[in-house]
């Protein structure tokens, strides 16, 4: 379902622009559609009233827990039904991600500030808190005393046709979502692309991701890094990231569209009225390289696409975040190091190391701890933003290239 045939079929029904806010934003935030002195049952038009246990139903059925691997260990294999819209308020909302200002890059490349974060999933450290959990399906704890390693959990979801995707709770109210069942890209180094692209997800069903999350917890910035390249799916992508960013809730700097590199999303993104964050995944400066490591990406010039992201990062204000899985012995050399400084120095960036998550079948090793904390402290040294993710959710296969589709019944790689 796409989210303009949901808006089309309101509008059917006699809904206003008003109306269609409301309901859009109770069913993407997971509220009551009530308002003070303004209840539902009298604001809804009559025609939408009788319609709206049959909508809920549906958009209930775009997404359906599977199963649900927190890293914890305490899993859920599973399925329970999917509750109708619940009449309630929304969760709080964590604060969300600081986005560093030209300003304090400035600082950073002047040498007034240098750090190299080690982290999961991109959020600092071991540090304890507590979280709320909302109780919504497979849920059967409303808080619960949690550490970064415990707000991480795979969710394993099926979709109306019986397809699935996985997306990924994330510390500090993140979530990685999926936009296709399976890749076209086929990176060597990731799971999702194994069985090629099997289909398109509608804009609906990637919002309904985050609805099936926020039914747990509260969810204050989403990643488009699950299975999927969101540029192959361009349409449904910026659909879903535009009812995030408006009826949703969820700040434009806290959607992150991650992409390879494709022409059409820098022609794209500029003129959308909410403009994601943008990470590209680099892997390597060297062409010939990088076109082994993703073999269907674009053929793109790694200077043009630096080129262009820069220029989204000065137009937004939003840092470029550059992706680079850390191979031993593939992209982690000193003439790998040396280019991206020259690539990278004033640039309005973020080189974030991701070391290489195992991946069944796959020889593949990530560097020593050290060679990791080496590259990204030179990085540092001289100018470049870089910070080292170690990726939250590897105890359940969650982690950045482990995503993947499974089999319904066994809960196995399909």
């Amino acid at each position: 379902m796409r989210i303009a045939h949901l808006r089309q079929r309101l509008r059917d029904l006699g809904a206003k622009p008003g109306h269609e806010d409301r309901l859009l934003r109770g069913w993407s935030q997971v509220c009551s559609y009530d308002k003070k002195g303004s209840p539902a049952a009298t604001f809804f038009p009559f025609a939408l009233r009788n319609e709206l246990p049959a909508i809920e139903a549906e958009l209930n059925g775009l997404a359906r827990l599977h199963g649900e691997y927190p890293a914890n260990g305490h899993g859920s294999h599973a399925r329970s039904p999917s509750p109708t819209l619940p009449p309630r308020k929304p969760s709080p909302q964590p604060a969300p991600e600081e986005t560093l200002s030209p300003t304090l890059f400035r600082k950073r490349e002047r040498g007034q500030s240098r750090e190299v974060i080690f982290d999961s999933g991109g959020r600092g450290g071991n540090r304890e808190k507590q979280f709320s959990i909302l109780a919504g399906e497979g849920a059967n704890v409303a808080l619960r005393a949690t550490s970064n390693n415990d707000e991480v959990a795979r969710l394993l979801v099926e979709l109306r046709d019986g397809q699935m995707v996985e997306s990924v709770l994330l510390p500090r109210g993140g979530l990685c979502v999926s936009t296709q069942v399976g890749c076209a890209v086929g990176c060597v180094f990731c799971m999702s692309g194994r069985a090629g692209l099997l289909r398109q997800l509608g804009s609906a069903e990637i919002v309904a991701q985050v609805v099936l999350a926020r039914k747990r917890r509260a969810v204050s910035k989403v990643v488009f890094m699950g299975m999927g390249e969101p540029a192959h799916n361009l349409d449904n992508v910026m659909e879903a990231i535009e009812l995030l960013g408006t009826q949703g809730n969820i700040g434009h700097k806290n959607l992150v569209f991650s992409t390879v590199g494709d022409l059409r999303v820098f022609e794209r993104l500029p003129q959308e009225t909410v403009k994601p964050a943008l990470a590209l995944s680099l892997h390597s400066t060297d062409a010939t390289l990088r076109a082994k490591l993703l073999p269907h990406a674009p053929h793109i010039a790694v200077e043009e696409l630096v080129e262009r992201c820069e220029a989204y990062a000065r137009a937004t204000g939003y840092p470029v975040q550059y992706q680079w899985t850390l191979i031993e012995g593939v992209n982690d050399g000193n003439a790998e190091m040396e280019r991206i400084v020259q690539l990278l120095s004033g640039r309005y960036a973020i080189m974030n190391f991701i070391p290489f998550n195992e991946v069944d079948g796959l020889d593949y090793r990530r560097p020593s701890s050290e060679r990791i904390a080496s590259m990204a402290h030179t990085l540092n040294r001289q100018g470049v933003y870089a910070r080292v993710r170690d990726s939250a959710g590897q105890e359940v296969e969650g982690a950045c290239g482990q995503l993947r589709a499974r089999a319904a019944k066994t809960g196995q790689a399909a």
